[in-house]
């Protein structure tokens, strides 16, 4: 009899996570390494939600909560999705979870069946199909193209829609290639889903608020009210208030599915973190000015990657929407070989040969299900991106 679970050979590391470690340690070895693996913003939480904090251990708000969240917290997720989505929803129809990732995690974990499909475009998170299959399910898979900036289209969404299809993952802005959905393109995603009622929609918006440009986000539920009822809209505190360590994320969506999520909840983890929480109130019902500010800032460093990546031969980087990746192509590398003799046979090649030449770390495009891609993310400093830029510009440049 074995020891480990079976489950575990379905289901495999975070790429992304094991980029970071690799960088971290080559760096504490004493290797110049620059890392843009990780998926957190640089800047520093905001006092107003640090003080808040603050406030609630020093008034012992340190015990047990609501399994699923603390009432407070759950009115001001209401009042956020009003404010900002259009999108009314009751306290009993929100769920708090230990991040954006433990929501996505128990939905699926208390719906999914064997045999069950879920839908994912591609580029994806590294984390969605993983999740699926410790759920049990099987996730099925729609590439967006470079010519679309990634994105998937409404025709590519119904062909694949199949009768065992449980669950829609929509993430936009996306994580890894910051392409985001207009009102238009995704009007048109929403209209075949109005096609098919057997399917149920879990959009990720955890990058609302990092939009650029002209670009304006939209919802699911907010574009299509007749979606409302099947649509499951994640978001948290982690991306636009630098609270990644905080870990509070929280989902909208109908009464039943929720209440099933805070029972595989009570079962796991219990409440996330009380003072992350009253922290998280002060987060939303707080001053915004700061993100607009931010936003600047990784405007600026999104341009300046793009623009040092678009002069190099054989890289192909769009411009994102948002979020704080860029996701470019190396179709035009593939073959070469560096000067220690590596050929480039495919982005995972790539990212090991740039890292070990050069010490800037990346994360492989086969590790997010498109390729040949890479991801890199531009929320670090700009004396860094301009450096690990300059380097790729110099590794590329001997490859032949």
């Amino acid at each position: 009899m074995p020891f480990l679970s079976e489950t575990l050979s379905r289901v495999k590391p975070s790429p992304t996570i094991a980029v970071t470690n690799m960088a971290a340690e080559l760096k504490a070895s004493g290797k110049d390494v620059i890392g843009l693996g990780a998926g957190e913003p640089d800047f520093d939480t905001p006092e107003n939600i640090k003080a808040a904090a603050i406030a609630a251990i020093d008034a012992g708000k340190t015990k047990y909560t609501a399994v699923d969240g603390i009432p407070e917290l759950k009115k001001a997720i209401c009042a956020k999705l009003k404010r900002d989505n259009g999108l009314d929803y009751a306290t009993d129809q929100i769920s708090v979870g230990t991040g954006g990732k433990q929501v996505l995690y128990n939905a699926l974990m208390a719906t999914m069946n064997p045999g069950e499909e879920v839908l994912i475009p591609a580029p994806y998170w590294v984390s969605y199909p993983d999740m699926v299959l410790l759920a049990g399910g099987t996730p099925t898979f729609v590439e967006g193209a470079l010519e679309t900036n990634f994105k998937i289209t409404a025709e590519q969404l119904d062909a694949a829609i199949t009768p065992k299809t449980k669950w829609f993952i929509f993430n936009s802005p996306s994580n890894p290639s910051g392409a985001g959905y207009s009102h238009d393109e995704l009007k048109a995603l929403t209209d075949v889903l109005m096609k098919h009622p057997h399917v149920w929609v879990m959009t990720d918006d955890m990058y609302e608020h990092l939009a650029y440009d002209d670009f304006k986000f939209c919802t699911p539920a907010e574009v299509e009210p007749g979606l409302y009822d099947r649509t499951l809209t994640v978001n948290g505190v982690s991306k636009a208030y630098a609270m990644t360590g905080w870990r509070i994320g929280y989902a909208a969506g109908p009464k039943e599915l929720i209440k099933a999520m805070s029972k595989i909840q009570s079962q796991s983890t219990s409440n996330p973190c009380s003072v992350s929480q009253w922290a998280a109130v002060e987060a939303l019902n707080g001053p915004q000015d700061f993100i607009a500010k931010n936003n600047e800032t990784f405007v600026r460093r999104r341009n300046l990657v793009c623009e040092m990546l678009n002069a190099i031969d054989g890289i192909t980087c769009p411009v994102p929407e948002g979020a704080f990746y860029v996701y470019p192509s190396l179709a035009g590398l593939i073959g070469k070989t560096t000067p220690d003799g590596v050929k480039i046979e495919n982005d995972e090649t790539f990212a090991t040969a740039l890292l070990e030449d050069t010490g800037v770390a990346v994360v492989f495009g086969a590790a997010f299900g498109l390729s040949p891609n890479f991801r890199i993310s531009y929320a670090t400093s700009d004396e860094a991106l301009k450096e690990a830029c300059t380097r790729i510009q110099t590794f590329c440049a001997s490859l032949s």
